[in-house]
């Protein structure tokens, strides 16, 4: 299974990035990290591992980024507004330094999104902001309110970065052509937050699936359980 270490600055966020990528050619899945894992932590979790076969067939190549989430939603220091600005520009850095990066590199118009965890908002974001660049977004335990995170403050960036405002009203006719997964435990923290984004999909008529699976927690091992399934409908 090839395994490749980059790192570079990123003109985006001004900072220096790192990233692992997995896998020597396939179809491309960016995989995000929980709330304060950094580019190896889904490797550390078992998570890349679950995907060997798939990665070792050259079905697949995943991409795992930092995330900045000390720099925004969970950086108890910064007023809101700056929270919600700084995770805009980590949705600019994916856009244009990985996933068109990506897209023209394999000559694709799409790429796949996941995540576990706070991992899922992100992938889920990503995915319902950019519909004409996602072709799967797989949701494993994930939330989709940050409202918590922001003390009362609510603007316009809170709106376009807050899924459950958001996509009710939104109309692109990519929404209705993504693969989408919601993938939650039975005990899970965040089944109700499943629950209600399946009704918000629900209503507009936009295909998908919620996979909620028995007897499982808010946890690692069912990471590694729904990740190799999920892969396996691209």
């Amino acid at each position: 299974m090839k395994e490749e270490y980059f790192k570079w600055y990123s003109p985006t966020l001004s900072k220096d990035i790192e990233m692992l990528v997995f896998g020597h050619q396939g179809y491309p899945v960016i995989l995000f990290p929980t709330t304060g894992g950094q580019y190896y932590e889904c490797k550390d979790r078992g998570l890349i591992e679950s995907a060997r076969w798939f990665l070792e067939q050259g079905l697949v190549q995943i991409y795992c980024p930092d995330s900045i989430n000390d720099m925004s939603w969970y950086n108890r220091g910064l007023h809101p507004a700056d929270k919600v600005k700084n995770h805009i520009w980590y949705d600019t850095f994916i856009l244009n330094e990985l996933v068109n990066k990506i897209c023209q590199e394999k000559q694709m118009h799409k790429v796949a999104v996941a995540g576990p965890s706070f991992g899922g908002y992100q992938a889920a974001n990503f995915a319902f902001r950019h519909p004409d660049r996602v072709s799967h977004m797989f949701s494993m335990s994930g939330a989709f309110d940050i409202k918590s995170f922001l003390d009362g403050y609510y603007d316009d960036n809170v709106y376009f970065n807050n899924p459950v405002d958001y996509l009710p009203n939104a109309n692109h006719p990519d929404l209705w052509h993504m693969k989408i997964v919601l993938g939650v435990g039975e005990w899970d923290i965040c089944l109700d937050a499943n629950k209600h984004m399946a009704k918000i999909l629900s209503d507009k008529n936009i295909p998908f699936w919620h996979d909620e699976r028995k007897w499982a927690e808010h946890d690692w091992p069912i990471w590694c359980q729904m990740f190799p399934h999920y892969l396996s409908k691209i």
